[in-house]
């Protein structure tokens, strides 16, 4: 995936779950927020897993190495359980638009655990266009708590919900050059299926079929093929600059609560676009360039066959590319334009 591939990736993701949380807010009034959590997880891991098995004619093999599994594993628990019933909470207290300028906080923290716990490396020029959009989202939050929009128990739950899945991100990431649609479909599946049977042990009432199927729907848009452009953005740009991208989907969600749920428009609003923008231009300007050795390595990945990629093969191949399969990489010690994507994870 190229770098600007891997960009308009983060930004599609960032458009489909910056919309599902207006969405969720209309529905979190109907249902019991846990219930909630599950049924839109439900509806992203089905729907993936159905779209993958027709792409495949039934015969979808997943392919995930056995040291990756607890990688997937915490994600599911961090980003797929706890953050979205944390996240429901929240919307019962907030609005929408409140909470969806709130979740800029996961960009700061998957930053910052990408920096600080993974060592993934960080100029100023991200740091400082993370800065930004932060500030944006500051500037409209603070002029929404002034006309009382949002409670500190709501915001609580939604800080505490960005965190989880900033942990969530960090985690994906380790497995992001895994089949995308893979890893979000058992995602979706797994947290659904668990959120349900909480929701259910705990006493909520099953919801109208008609919600049932809009959450479903909700979920599918925008946790599930969000989440499948998300890891495709992790593998092309790392977990500090996909956050970056993706942040303006807080943005994006309170632009849709104001115009579609007719919430009062802040006077911050246009200064708080202004922030965002320049934030994401500094990003999409960004250009990293330094000469960096390559390790040798043996894993298995969708590639084609570029400057990381000249290898044989020891198996008929018909030329069709991208394909996947496990190859080895030789020491490479080379100069050029790139981001900590699944070949650029070196120290500076």
């Amino acid at each position: 995936m190229t770098a600007g591939s891997a960009i308009a990736a983060a930004l599609l993701a960032a458009l489909l779950f910056g919309a599902s949380t207006p969405f969720a807010k209309v529905l979190v009034g109907d249902v019991s927020p846990t219930l909630l959590a599950g049924l839109l997880y439900l509806g992203s891991g089905l729907g993936l897993w159905a779209i993958r098995l027709l792409r495949a004619r039934g015969r979808a093999v997943p392919h995930l190495p056995l040291q990756e599994w607890p990688w997937l594993l915490g994600a599911i628990a961090a980003g797929g359980v706890v953050a979205p019933v944390l996240l429901m909470y929240g919307l019962t207290q907030t609005s929408a638009s409140s909470a969806s300028l709130l979740l800029n906080l996961e960009t700061t923290l998957t930053a910052l655990i990408a920096w600080v716990v993974f060592r993934e490396n960080a100029d100023a020029r991200i740091v400082l266009g993370v800065v930004l959009i932060v500030a944006g989202g500051a500037v409209l939050a603070w002029t929404q708590a002034q006309i009382g929009q949002s409670t500190l128990r709501g915001a609580a739950f939604i800080a505490a919900a960005c965190l989880f899945w900033a942990v969530d991100n960090n985690l994906t990431r380790k497995v992001s050059s895994a089949d995308a649609d893979f890893i979000a479909g058992t995602k979706g599946l797994a947290a659904g299926i668990t959120n349900l049977m909480i929701a259910l042990m705990l006493g909520a009432t099953w919801p109208t079929p008609v919600l049932v199927l809009s959450a479903m729907t909700v979920g599918l848009f925008g946790y599930g093929l969000s989440l499948v452009l998300f890891v495709l953005a992790l593998r092309g740009l790392g977990s500090a600059r996909t956050g970056a991208y993706f942040s303006i989907a807080p943005f994006l969600g309170a632009a849709i609560a104001l115009i579609a749920l007719h919430e009062p428009t802040p006077t911050g609003f246009w200064l708080s676009a202004c922030l965002m923008a320049a934030g994401v231009v500094l990003h999409l300007t960004e250009r990293h360039v330094h000469e960096h050795i390559h390790d040798p390595v043996d894993h298995g990945h969708s590639h084609v066959h570029d400057v990381h990629h000249r290898h044989a093969h020891n198996f008929s191949w018909d030329g069709t590319e991208p394909h996947v399969h496990e190859h080895h990489h030789e020491e490479l010690v080379h100069d050029h334009p790139h981001y900590p994507d699944t070949h650029h994870r070196h120290r500076h």
